[in-house]
């Protein structure tokens, strides 16, 4: 045993110091088991310096939704609690094949907290290490995030259970991300190019109030939970880059409130400030128009008006940002099915055409539920069989290809 804690104690020295933390930015201070830690002790070079031209390259993508973001309560089989196969590397291989350049991993940490220092299951990030590598291996670009991690309401939270982007909970929402993302940048570092992207939290809102999906630049609730993200997308930058080695360069992804188009375009909405310069990102998500992309029954004609309307947000959002140096992604996207290929077809060739005119990659929303039933068309984002690595709509793949490719 006692050799095992030296052997241990030896491999942490070597990481941790082939990793050492940046002095141009303070470490936080941390509360979590490191012999729990899962450590990185690969090596690869840091290649890329321009995060607009690494966004390019990114291309198109697919999200591996409702599998490691589920938050079941047993933890490691929570991967197939929301009724997910479980993840193999066929699966990510035929994504790739496919043509895919970019995979999403929705990945939730608060249900996998083992001790009340918010350590992380060592084999909860030992699985999510696996299936990032398989990507890897794919030579696919890896977005990497906290995803259901969002406390589901404004009240004080109990320790360990997450974020929420008010006042009342900053101060727990900074101890929760400082300590889950100084362990992912322990499991993730130099052995990690620029194919592997952090992206800071997932919609981040105001669970359980009447603003949660809605932005209003007047009201309080709002003010005060645009502040408080910017601080907290501030605190994982800074986490991030103090943990030194490849994660001093990596490239780091940041949302508005709810990741949703008004919020980023919102003065409210800051983008920290950074030590590296040109490498980071805008996240957004854009199921739009609402009433064609995600409403039930809403529209199942896609027009001309709608065209134009997601243009202009394309538009605005190269305008502030890509022009001014922060590169965007589309991290979510999709429209659900409502037995209306053609005119979904007709919306994905607009969706990527116009977002690749501004550099902007997309990446494809899909929760694996595909079968309409009547008239109830929500939440029918699959497009992907996981099972099969064929595609329910190849239509839809077709389009995104082409003009991806374009």
């Amino acid at each position: 045993m006692k050799k095992r804690i030296m052997l241990f104690a030896a491999v942490m020295m070597i990481a941790l110091s082939s990793c050492s933390a940046n002095p141009k930015v303070k470490a936080p201070e941390t509360l979590f088991n490191k012999e729990n830690a899962i450590v990185d002790t690969g090596k690869k070079d840091f290649k890329a310096n321009s995060a607009i031209e690494t966004v390019k390259d990114m291309k198109t993508g697919w999200n591996l939704g409702n599998t490691l973001d589920a938050t079941g309560t047993k933890r490691i089989t929570s991967e197939t609690s929301w009724g997910q196969p479980k993840t193999t590397k066929a699966m990510i291989d035929g994504l790739a094949a496919s043509g895919m350049k970019t995979i999403r991993i929705p990945t939730s940490w608060h249900n996998h907290i083992i001790d009340s220092n918010y350590t992380i299951d060592p084999k909860w990030m030992a699985r999510v290490k696996e299936i990032v590598d398989w990507a890897i291996e794919n030579d696919m670009y890896v977005i990497l995030n906290s995803h259901h991690d969002n406390h589901s309401s404004p009240s004080a939270m109990k320790k360990g259970s997450g974020y929420y982007p008010n006042s009342t909970n900053y101060e727990e929402s900074k101890a929760f991300l400082e300590n889950i993302w100084s362990q992912i940048c322990l499991a993730f570092n130099n052995g990690y190019d620029e194919h592997l992207v952090f992206e800071t939290m997932n919609e981040p809102r105001l669970c359980g109030t009447g603003h949660e999906w809605w932005f209003d630049p007047n009201a309080s609730e709002c003010k005060d939970a645009a502040e408080n993200l910017n601080k907290l997308n501030q605190v994982v930058v800074n986490t991030i880059r103090s943990s030194g080695g490849n994660n001093e360069k990596r490239f780091i992804a940041c949302p508005g409130l709810q990741a949703s188009p008004d919020s980023a375009l919102a003065d409210a909405f800051k983008m920290p400030e950074d030590i590296e310069k040109g490498r980071l990102i805008v996240s957004v998500h854009m199921y739009s128009p609402y009433k064609f992309a995600m409403e039930s029954p809403g529209a199942k004609d896609y027009t001309t008006q709608m065209s134009r309307e997601n243009a202009a947000t394309f538009k605005r959002l190269a305008d502030k940002f890509v022009a001014n140096g922060y590169p965007v992604y589309i991290g979510e996207y999709g429209a659900t099915n409502k037995n209306n290929l053609e005119a979904r077809t007709a919306w994905f060739h607009d969706f990527i055409k116009f977002t690749k005119a501004h550099g902007i990659p997309c990446i494809l929303w899909d929760n694996a539920v595909w079968k309409v039933s009547g008239n109830d068309y929500n939440e029918h984002f699959g497009y992907y069989d996981r099972n099969n690595q064929s595609w329910y709509f190849p239509e839809i793949l077709d389009a995104i290809m082409e003009e991806a490719n374009n």
